[in-house]
């Protein structure tokens, strides 16, 4: 054979080589646009987006939680005059990408540090922080004469609920995880009934599929479809959306300066209640503000004292999978004991806090990007952190 034939051969093999990557290339490509034009709409944004952040408002719909008129925190005499002290605090401030950290005491913002590009009006995802917001609109709801007690029976609101022991489930139930619901908490696995909630376009619809499977009232276990319950309980009976509950119950008389963003399902949808309240750190201190006040805010009433003192009691007559007693959670607030004091708060997955503070009349609210995941007496262990940077800096006063 000539080298001029054996070039030709050559050219010829790895153009057949080309030609049939191409063909590969082609058919995968195609192939795989076909698989996932078959998967369910969830599935295809949740592939996209993978997983949750915390400028997920942007991805989805969402209602606006209007203020009114907004009450500005003022600022004390000695504003930011202090640094946190502890190098390891700063350390995690910054391995943990927190955006801010706000202290508010006597009802002054005393500290306030932000970054990565966040500042006092910028608004991040409060995760489960919602939780704890669904579960002081509960309280309105009872004082407002929409809900008879946290004891009624949830069927006498959702007729439709389904599952062996539905007719046993009552609003506490839902308040303190102990629904024993079939619900799926798991948020790694892309076909659990947390995700399809989350990237869903049918919160109504999946909350049907939800069933009570066992004896409720026992067992402590974290759900996010009990707080969806508890939403779609606020819809039935104030017939308002829960954005437009929460804007007529509290945001306008918080004073709020924002306006907060609840995501949705779909344009005009369902809240996520379980997450997706949309705020800044200083509308965020409204809330631990309104708690340490046991329900006032600036002296006037917006829920009962003892719903809140009760709301912030750990619901210690349940027990958890371990069968411990279930002394770190009360109706939608966790309660950490910190150096002998119990300490309220809201958390959210991805490190968000309003931690409440009798002791110093103060909250201290954290927002950022990741949390730790090591626990402490069922707390995360940054929780421990943010409480002790906080006392560091209300200690330093005078």
């Amino acid at each position: 054979m000539t080298r001029k034939r054996k070039l030709r051969e050559m050219k010829k093999s790895g153009k057949v080589k080309k030609s049939k990557t191409f063909k590969i290339v082609i058919f995968s490509i195609v192939g795989i646009t076909a698989l996932y034009t078959l998967l369910p709409d969830y599935l295809q944004k949740g592939m996209i987006y993978l997983t949750p952040d915390i400028d997920d408002y942007k991805i989805f719909d969402n209602r606006e939680v209007k203020t009114g008129t907004p009450r500005p925190w003022p600022l004390t005499f000695d504003y930011n005059r202090y640094s946190i002290p502890a190098e390891s605090v700063r350390d995690s401030m910054e391995n943990l990408k927190t955006t801010g950290f706000l202290i508010i005491q006597n009802d002054s913002v005393l500290f306030e540090q932000y970054q990565g590009g966040h500042d006092s009006s910028t608004i991040s995802n409060s995760f489960s922080m919602a939780k704890s917001i669904v579960s002081l609109l509960i309280g309105c709801a009872i004082d407002d004469g929409y809900i008879g007690s946290v004891d009624d029976k949830v069927s006498k609101y959702l007729p439709w609920l389904r599952g062996t022991h539905s007719d046993q489930l009552t609003i506490r139930h839902l308040l303190t995880m102990s629904s024993a619901s079939n619900w799926d908490e798991h948020y790694s696995s892309p076909f659990s009934i947390t995700t399809r909630a989350y990237y869903g376009r049918d919160l109504p619809g999946t909350m049907k599929r939800v069933k009570i499977v066992n004896h409720p009232g026992i067992m402590f276990n974290y759900k996010s479809g009990d707080t969806q319950f508890l939403e779609r309980i606020l819809s039935a009976t104030t017939e308002m959306s829960l954005a437009e509950y929460a804007s007529k119950k509290l945001w306008q008389p918080l004073g709020a300066e924002v306006p907060a963003l609840w995501s949705l399902d779909k344009r005009k949808g369902t809240e996520k209640a379980y997450c997706c309240f949309n705020s800044t750190p200083r509308d965020f201190a409204r809330i631990g503000s309104l708690v340490l006040n046991r329900g006032r805010f600036h002296g006037e009433k917006i829920i009962s004292d003892q719903y809140i003192r009760e709301m912030t009691t750990p619901a210690r007559y349940l027990t958890n999978e371990d069968a411990q007693m279930v002394e770190y959670y009360g109706m939608h607030w966790w309660v950490m004991n910190y150096e002998g004091e119990n300490i309220p708060y809201a958390r959210g997955i991805l490190g968000q806090y309003i931690f409440v503070i009798p002791s110093h009349n103060a909250v201290i609210v954290r927002l950022g990007h990741q949390r730790s995941n090591e626990y402490i007496n069922h707390h995360p262990r940054d929780a421990y952190t943010w409480v002790r940077a906080g006392l560091d800096i209300l200690t330093q006063r005078p």
